[in-house]
């Protein structure tokens, strides 16, 4: 048999391990699915750790009992994961508390050192109220705080994909290019940031419960004996440094220079490009660590981007859900017929999925607007998905501008791009042709992509993704629905949060009172 790499793929619902073939077609999976998080108090999103390793041991357990000869000829193993999940471990690897997952709200208190003297600075350059939150959404700050005894027997401070290369070869190491959070860690040099950096000192963890870092496709490890044991990996096997699952999911749509841009249609909805080049998308926004080495992802992120759907699916589309539960299709495919019953534009409807403030939009609340009695549910299904391609739109503009490029072609990838008219839609509204790859579990064909590089298979990261990445579908942009969504994109979409912001701030001083 062709040699294989194993792809272990670590979300927010899911865990997920993958059989690539050397060509990157997906041989075999095993998914399991767990709760995404509980919840202790109003705002707080915990996970057991453990809950993640149990499910990589029962996946690779299960892969092994369903394609035994498939899982003999696995060459290296590579983990992606959920991005800002933050773990604390005692000197034995074990977890001391709960992980915080990237979707807690909870706020430290504001403590940044020296601010007396910086303050007047951030005021200037209007970053005062973007830099407080960012030292409140730190999660070390809060564990600081509010449990010091446990900061101070914490011997490594990890991304869950550090917690689970640890399992697998008893290092604590992990890759660059996964290091995306809240952490003094120096971007553009692509290291922990020294002890007077500014991101030391806003996100002040001690160097030495920092793990090691890695570039990406050098080895973190190998399978170590008690790793064999629980998973039926063979022992020694090597494991080699990935990335965070947004950063090889645009790997695995082969996004490799700033020409092309990788959508990705999840629950954060993202637009992300890769340069080799430094430059902030957004002021004090860096470009994360690419999986390709001395390489940027610059991305703009749209917080519960495809949510958005979700909720439209558990509150008006029972219907297509169950048909798809039955069918064994995506619940998108199903939603496509609602697409079909209204125009572009959906007759007035517009939405601007703004559900939480970001650095450009910091008073941001989500809008549907142009409501009349005309409107159905096929109505509001097609707004949704026509703003959420607006926010990614802007996106790209500003990362056109920002980047000093253009981008020539998109390449969608996560749930809803399984739905061709979502994708049709999105192609309208770019105006740029759109590819979609011939599998959807990008992130882990990334990370099959590093780890083929690592282990030899290809002599480099380029040469495996050529040899690896595929498309199945090309969408030519409409020029006339195209003309239509510029006029919606220029005329309104733009104008919306710049006329709302003031009652959105009135909002907020009002609902506060009532706190």
């Amino acid at each position: 048999m062709e040699p294989a790499v194993l792809a272990i793929d670590c979300g927010t619902q899911s865990l997920r391990v993958l059989l690539f073939s050397e060509s990157g077609e997906l041989l075999d999976s095993v998914k399991i699915e767990y709760e995404p998080y509980f919840s202790a108090s109003p705002g707080w999103a915990e996970q057991d750790p453990e809950v993640f390793w149990k499910a990589l041991v029962n996946a690779c357990r299960g892969l092994k009992a369903k394609n035994p000869l498939g899982f003999e000829a696995i060459r290296g193993v590579g983990v992606t994961t959920q991005r800002a999940t933050m773990i604390n471990l005692d000197i034995y690897g074990n977890p001391l508390r709960p992980a915080l997952i990237w979707l807690d709200r909870r706020k430290a208190v504001d403590r940044i050192p020296f601010k007396s003297l910086i303050y007047p600075f951030l005021k200037i350059a209007g970053l005062q109220k973007a830099i407080s939150r960012a030292y409140e959404d730190g999660k070390c700050n809060w564990i600081r705080q509010n449990q010091p005894q446990l900061w101070k027997n914490t011997h490594k401070y990890v991304q869950v994909s550090g917690f689970l290369n640890y399992r697998l070869t008893g290092e604590f190491r992990d890759s660059i290019a996964s290091q995306i959070g809240h952490l003094p860690f120096d971007y553009r040099k692509m290291c922990w940031s020294g002890r007077f950096h500014f991101l030391s000192l806003l996100f002040p963890v001690e160097r030495e419960k920092l793990p090691e870092l890695v570039r990406p496709a050098n080895p973190i490890g190998q399978i170590c004996r008690q790793a064999a044991a629980e998973t039926g990996l063979k022992l020694g096997l090597p494991v080699i440094a990935c990335g965070s699952d947004k950063g090889c999911e645009t790997l695995g749509m082969g996004v490799v220079d700033n020409k092309t841009a990788s959508l990705s249609f999840g629950t954060t909805a993202t637009v992300q490009i890769t340069s080799s080049s430094y430059f902030e998308p957004l002021a004090m926004m860096p470009p994360y660590p690419a999986p390709i080495p001395k390489h940027y992802n610059p991305e703009i992120e749209i917080f519960r981007g495809y949510w958005m759907i979700t909720w439209f699916k558990n509150q008006f589309a029972h219907k297509e859900v169950e048909l798809a539960a039955k069918k064994g299709t995506a619940p998108e495919i199903e939603l496509d017929a609602l697409l079909d019953q209204c125009p572009p534009g959906a007759g007035g409807l517009v939405v601007q999925p703004y559900w939480g403030p970001g650095l450009n939009h910091p008073d941001a609340k989500g809008v549907i607007m142009g409501f009349s009695d005309v409107h159905t549910r096929a109505h509001v299904y097609r707004a949704v998905v026509e703003g959420l391609a607006f926010a990614l739109l802007e996106g790209v503009q500003i990362l056109e501008k920002r980047g000093k490029t253009r981008i020539c072609k998109l390449a969608a990838s996560g749930g809803a791009s399984q739905s061709n008219q979502i994708c049709q839609i999105s192609a309208d509204i770019f105006n740029r042709p759109l590819v979609r790859g011939r599998t959807t579990e990008t992130s882990g064909l990334g990370a099959a992509i590093i780890t083929a590089c690592g282990v030899g298979i290809y002599p480099s990261i380029s040469v495996a993704m050529n040899n690896m990445v595929a498309y199945e579908a090309t969408f030519e942009p409409d020029q006339t629905n195209a003309s239509i969504y510029r006029e919606l994109f220029n005329r309104v979409y733009l104008k919306i949060y710049p006329s709302l912001s003031p009652l959105y701030k009135e909002i907020e001083a009002i609902s506060a009172k009532g706190n």
